[in-house]
């Protein structure tokens, strides 16, 4: 099938805000960026709250937004359906959790519940741990340990007491509960295989061991804000139980693990539920009555899961797999599950005719340390594929943006953007040179905002700032005055010349005179 050859160019964690403060995409030197949008037909479009099918308020992220991006509709998040669980009701009737509850009641064991605690929203949300003490209260489950990993990344990072606090609060509410472990979500929820950091969180959770051992929780935060850890750094502790001595896991117990994305999620239910997990040593394997996660985290577990995914059908890489249509998904490691799973709808498997390509994302304790992580390798291997003319689309993300904006560094996010907008330029130029066209786009915004201007902290979240969309190619043509990331893939399909599936109810944003 004879197309135009399309280029998706995503820049992660890239929105856009008119004040020029503490704005590293306005700050920084990208004259590249700049031509594009002066020279060709531009908008801003959504990519937060409703128009990408999470609640008012709620920032978009990378998971939200490539899920939307790909299937060409709203798809309402697993935080959106949680929610409406637990205002119908359903939540308290959910059978896997149930069974975890009652696994662990019937037996006099212990059910262990896992997560981030915040209400940052990306990851998790501090009303479903709240929810679930709610359901082991009704069920008369009494012995509940609580280990929370601290956010700081989504939320300002020192703010860890204010989720603390009211966990304790709603604990003493209903008469359940323990929190019986805290360590910083740089450990328990790293993606990117570097198992020591695992092995400290699983160690914490299954034997009780931490770096250090506090009386109670706010005691244990004071301790590590003393050592210069902020919430997403901080080490492995242990909170005492009544009896004084640390929680350890035991045969029989039961597990439900509270983080409904499922990226950061993946590595740490390894051990527990991969009898020949090899990427450390595990001292101790508890055998568990049940390993519960709120939603599937990966087609390769055998666990239960208390909200399964809903099916996407005709998402753009599989209409275009469909209709004979090579494509090509490229990016870093942090943002390589974004443009294949999530872009795919949570589909695993690459569809037939598309290839992909993962490049190793550096090795460093934070990206600020390097900022131009490994765009410079994503570049070359990109403009080497565009030059094959091997492929009709091609789905590009430049992590930068988002993860060095994430360290509230301004500097550090400024390089960043400059290191981007570099590759920008020499992709769009090879696209161009081929006789193709590109639409360039973000997920979500976040460098554009490093101050928090209310708590004077570095600003490391997300933000409900619109994105980019721009259209470069060789045809006169405008764009609607706004838009969503929905609008995305049926924008590219009509740029190719294809009509869109029934199942895109999102609009084609370019129109050509």
């Amino acid at each position: 099938m004879k197309t135009t050859p399309v280029l998706l160019i995503i820049l992660d964690g890239f929105g856009c805000r008119a004040e020029r403060a503490d704005n590293a995409v306005a700050q920084a030197r990208k004259p590249n960026f700049d031509r594009l949008w002066k020279e060709n037909p531009h908008t801003l479009i959504h990519a937060s709250e409703s128009e990408v099918g999470l609640p008012k308020g709620q920032m978009g992220n990378s998971e939200v937004g490539h899920l939307n991006i790909g299937a060409g509709r709203v798809v309402y998040q697993e935080f959106t359906r949680i929610d409406r669980a637990i205002e119908s009701g359903y939540f308290y009737t959910n059978p896997a959790l149930l069974n975890a509850v009652h696994l662990a009641r019937d037996n006099n064991k212990t059910l262990h519940v896992l997560g981030l605690l915040s209400d940052g929203g990306v990851h998790s949300h501090e009303l479903h741990f709240h929810a679930l003490l709610d359901l082991a209260a009704r069920e008369g489950l009494h012995k509940v340990c609580l280990h929370v990993f601290l956010d700081g990344r989504d939320t300002p990072p020192k703010s860890a007491d204010i989720y603390l606090r009211r966990l304790s609060e709603k604990i003493e509410q209903v008469g359940v509960g323990h929190i019986a472990s805290m360590i910083g979500r740089y450990f328990a929820m790293d993606r990117d295989r570097r198992w020591q950091r695992v092995q400290a969180a699983y160690d914490l959770l299954t034997q009780g061991r931490g770096e250090f051992l506090a009386e109670t929780p706010l005691d244990g935060l004071e301790a590590a804000y003393a050592r210069g850890e902020s919430d997403e750094f901080v080490k492995a502790t242990a909170i005492a139980s009544p009896d004084g001595k640390p929680v350890k896991m035991e045969d029989g117990d039961s597990v439900i693990f509270l983080n409904f994305r499922s990226d950061r999620a993946r590595q740490l239910s390894r051990p527990f539920i991969e009898p020949d997990f090899s990427e450390f040593e595990r001292e101790v394997t508890p055998r568990l009555a049940t390993y519960c996660t709120l939603t599937g985290y990966s087609d390769d577990f055998v666990v239960s899961v208390a909200f399964p995914p809903e099916r996407i059908k005709n998402g753009l890489g599989e209409y275009a797999a469909n209709l004979g249509l090579r494509q090509l998904r490229i990016a870093e490691t942090e943002k390589y599950p974004h443009v294949t799973f999530f872009f795919n709808g949570g589909e695993e498997a690459s569809f037939p005719g598309e290839d992909r390509v993962l490049v190793p994302s550096p090795d460093v304790a934070t990206y600020d340390l390097k900022p131009e992580m490994s765009a410079y390798e994503v570049t070359d291997k990109l403009v080497a594929a565009i030059e094959s003319k091997q492929y009709d689309l091609i789905i590009c993300n430049f992590a930068n943006p988002d993860m060095v904006g994430h360290s509230g560094n301004l500097q550090a996010a400024i390089a960043a953007i400059e290191t981007v907008d570099i590759c920008l330029g020499r992709v769009v130029t090879a696209q161009r040179a081929r006789g193709g066209e590109v639409l360039v786009t973000a997920d979500h915004g976040n460098a554009e905002l490093m101050l928090d201007p209310v708590t004077g902290q570095a600003h490391t979240a997300h933000t409900l700032n619109l994105v980019p969309l721009v259209y470069v190619g060789r045809r006169h043509a405008s764009l609607a005055e706004t838009g969503a990331l929905e609008d995305v893939s049926p924008t590219l399909l009509k740029m190719m010349g294809l009509p869109q599936p029934a199942e895109m109810t999102g609009e084609a944003l370019v129109h050509f005179e």
